[in-house]
């Protein structure tokens, strides 16, 4: 249960019969929504009058100012529709494989080695390709984004040191050049995303990981999604937003694996198929848990930090031959980008670009032991603005769920203006901010502008801000320690991080790797030029509390630890600051933890998507199947007629029928011994390819359906809906037979099952129905994901909360 105005949360189950029966449960006043209170009514008693005869005007306005403190601590917590629902719109793959007498009858055919050694070796051919795919991908992005950006600030700063000396008239020019880019890539990029493929948004991350989870995310790795993840990735970043590259890489990654995978090249609303060996859903998640590995090996440089990445963040389901293939893959990846960006530059045999994101080397990245307290304090504060930007990101995201995405257009002029914003923000800074300086950047193609400084200096803000937010991120780490000020780092610091809060969400393409990084890599410079101040003999360079802040921040956010740790160790090219590394991530992980969920965590419970954990939550070994199953189920008959499968199909969302043979003893139909179940779109591809004839016959086309014709179209679930399917009066009174095609050994419980034994059975198998069963093998219930996902516990502020989450009907 939520925890409601400072009551100690409960733990209760409500035995769920069905969605119609806990919507009724908790309107009648005994679900979740009891204790809710009105956005709009927190302050129903003592809210003072209008007139000053009881309450001053001090008394008043410090009641108002609580009120609106308390709706803020309320806002998103109460909401019912935020964070404490699921979605029923999102499905389950289909990684069981059917055991039914079709593909025992196709499964006796041998095979011979000569097809299994062709196979084998396929296999491992199409990883290649991946990472090749991948490579590609990766390089031209970064080409493009570094040769458009380049002309893009140069021109800025052509007008930047042209109207420098006449401050009255001349600087609107550069502002308004800035401004009118900026709105016009990233209303290209916003627009593409929004109208395009909606799917494209973000990182793409989070919904990787509900893929990798067993969660059918339609749209998600599909041709459209890949052009504008792409294409928008490119626009956001020249468009000025404050976002980064990598992990849109390990989606567009994961894209790539798919599409190679399926075999088949979409055209116009037809397809080539080229091959059709791994087009099942489980070779499809192994092929995506690679392309997300070379994605993010491709982005640092980093073939076992995106492994291990691919590991921890994203896949479910691991065994030791997969690894080896996802490895092969990333190292594919990052030595095929490597090549054709060191290409790119004239020198392709020095190999001297292993990614599009590196910290590259620091001169003296040695440690005391004495600075490991500094550093446990850095990753405190790294926790803790971690966790302030995973609020407020979430706080944002709720109030753009309620009225900011109610129409597209919106979206679009959202990301127009935060990309306005970022240009006036960035030149406000640099003309109000006299910080000149003579240091030399470590880039030597840096762009600086002179902003009122005289002679051979230049404005330091310049340096960060007319750069991509890669070159940003360099600049702050390895730039001369006199090369900023305390006031502009503090000025940067607070604009950054307001500006990256605001584009994690927007309607385009952004990852939130560099914003994270570059925030930390900012306030450790700071704290950095502090104890070189305080302690001028031992601490002389800044780069390593830039590093240390940049790993803190990017824990804070993400929680991730071993994957990134090895991330930045192989983008230093160091491992002797590996152990600092390491306990800058675990502690700012858990200082975060301790107060709110990771950001890519977030964005999934926002999502309303059912993902199950590693484990099944704590304090459940008495709760039992009957307890949390939906029920009753719909069942059908062996053979059956097809007016009553079609009935079924347009009445009921389920996708899950259990076969039971009738007991003739029994006076109620519908009533009898589990034989099997078959799933909704086997149905539908049955009735599509009209797999029924009249009682007494049999279907003339029964022999030639085969397993491929339930792949092809892949996926069949979301190309196959039942209004696809046109039958009459006549095709209804027809009878289909059920049993070729049903999965004869469905997995299935008892009613005594604890909830813990039920969790791993299903996640451990990775399946999409448990068919509950009574004394007599009669299937009374059914267990799905979002039956067990919809209890849900978390630790916040060293206290276990304990969830009940509702499904909603989207």
């Amino acid at each position: 249960m939520a925890e409601i105005q400072g009551q100690q949360p409960t733990f209760t189950v409500v035995p769920v019969r069905n969605e119609t029966n806990l919507r009724q449960h908790v309107e009648s006043g005994n679900g979740v929504n009891n204790d809710r209170t009105s956005f709009h009514n927190f302050e129903a008693e003592g809210e003072p009058t209008d007139t000053l005869t009881q309450n001053s005007i001090t008394s008043l306005l410090s009641a108002k100012f609580r009120g609106v403190a308390k709706r803020w601590k309320q806002y998103g917590v109460d909401s019912p529709r935020f964070r404490k629902r699921l979605h029923s719109k999102w499905e389950s793959m289909n990684y069981e494989q059917i055991d039914s007498q079709l593909q025992r009858k196709q499964s006796e055919e041998q095979v011979s080695k000569k097809q299994l050694v062709m196979l084998m070796l396929s296999n491992w051919l199409v990883y290649f390709a991946i990472g090749i795919g991948t490579a590609l991908m990766a390089a031209g992005v970064q080409i493009v984004v570094e040769l458009i950006a380049h002309e893009k600030f140069s021109l800025i700063r052509k007008y930047l040191d042209k109207c420098s000396t006449d401050k009255e008239d001349c600087l609107i020019q550069p502002v308004m050049i800035w401004m009118s880019i900026n709105a016009a890539i990233t209303l290209m990029g916003s627009a593409l995303v929004t109208y395009g493929q909606p799917m494209a948004a973000g990182s793409g991350i989070p919904l990787i990981k509900s893929y990798l989870n067993g969660v059918r995310i339609p749209g998600l790795l599909s041709l459209r999604a890949f052009i504008a993840k792409c294409l928008g990735v490119v626009l956001s970043i020249l468009g000025g937003l404050a976002c980064g590259k990598e992990g849109p890489m390990a989606h567009s990654g994961a894209i790539i694996a798919a599409g190679i995978g399926k075999g088949r090249i979409p055209w116009f609303k037809k397809s080539l198929n080229l091959y059709g060996m791994f087009r099942t859903d489980h070779n499809i998640r192994d092929l995506v848990a690679a392309g997300a590995a070379s994605g993010v090996s491709a982005a640092f440089g980093a073939p076992v930090g995106g492994t291990l990445f691919s590991v921890e963040e994203a896949a479910s389901f691991w065994n030791t031959e997969l690894v080896w293939k996802v490895f092969f893959s990333a190292m594919v990846a990052c030595f095929s980008t490597n090549f054709l960006l060191s290409a790119f530059e004239g020198h392709p045999t020095q190999l001297s670009n292993p990614g599009l994101v590196r910290f590259n080397t620091f001169p003296n990245l040695t440690f005391d032991l004495i600075e490991i307290p500094v550093f446990i304090v850095m990753a405190a504060i790294g926790g803790l603005i971690g966790a302030l930007f995973v609020v407020m990101n979430y706080k944002l995201t709720v109030f753009r769920q309620k009225y900011l995405h109610r129409k597209k257009w919106i979206k679009v002029v959202e990301a127009v203006l935060v990309s306005i914003v970022s240009a006036i923000a960035a030149f406000i800074l640099m003309f109000t901010v006299k910080d000149c300086t003579t240091a030399k950047p470590y880039n030597s193609h840096a762009i600086t502008t002179m902003m009122s400084c005289t002679g051979e200096s230049h404005n330091s803000l310049s340096t960060m801000f007319l750069t991509t937010p890669e070159g940003c991120l360099k600049s702050l780490l390895h730039d001369p320690i006199e090369t900023y000020s305390v006031l502009s780092l503090i000025l940067f610091i607070i604009i950054f991080f307001l500006l990256g809060v605001w584009t994690y969400g927007l309607s385009v393409s952004s990852g939130v790797f560099i914003p994270s990084l570059t925030i930390g890599a900012a306030w450790g410079r700071l704290i950095g030029l502090g104890i070189v101040q305080l302690f001028p003999d031992q601490a002389k360079d800044v780069g390593k509390y830039a590093l240390i802040g940049a790993a803190s921040q990017l824990g804070g956010c993400l929680r991730t630890t071993i994957s990134l740790t090895v991330i930045i160790v192989e983008c230093t090219g160091d491992i002797t600051f590996g152990l600092c590394i390491m306990i800058a991530l675990m502690i700012s992980k858990w200082v975060g933890d301790f107060f709110t969920t990771g950001l890519y965590d977030m964005n999934i419970e926002v999502s309303g998507i059912p993902l199950l954990s590693w484990e099944p939550p704590p304090l459940c070994e008495h709760v039992y199947t009957n307890d949390f199953m939906s029920q009753p189920v719909m069942t059908l008959l062996p053979v059956e007629k097809v007016g009553h499968i079609y009935d079924c199909l347009v009445g009921e969302s389920f996708n899950g029928f259990p076969i039971i043979e009738q007991d003739p003893n029994y006076d109620m139909m519908y009533k009898g011994k589990l034989k099997g179940i078959i799933l909704r779109h086997q149905i539908l591809v049955l009735l599509k390819k009209r797999v029924f004839c009249p009682e007494g016959q049999l279907p003339a086309n029964q022999n030639s359906i085969t397993l491929k014709d339930f792949e092809n179209p892949y996926p069949v679930a979301q190309s196959l809906k039942i209004e696809d399917v046109d039958l009459n009066d006549e095709d209804k009174q027809c009878v289909m037979d059920l049993r070729p095609y049903m999965n004869q050994t469905p997995y299935t419980v008892s009613l005594n099952f604890s909830m813990p034994r039920v969790f791993r059975l299903f996640r451990g198998l990775g399946l999409r129905h448990l068919v509950v069963v009574n004394d007599n093998f009669e299937p009374i219930g059914m267990v799905t994901r979002k039956d067990l996902a919809k209890y849900r516990a978390e630790i916040k502020k060293g206290m276990l909360h304990m969830e009940h989450l509702t499904v909603e009907n989207r």
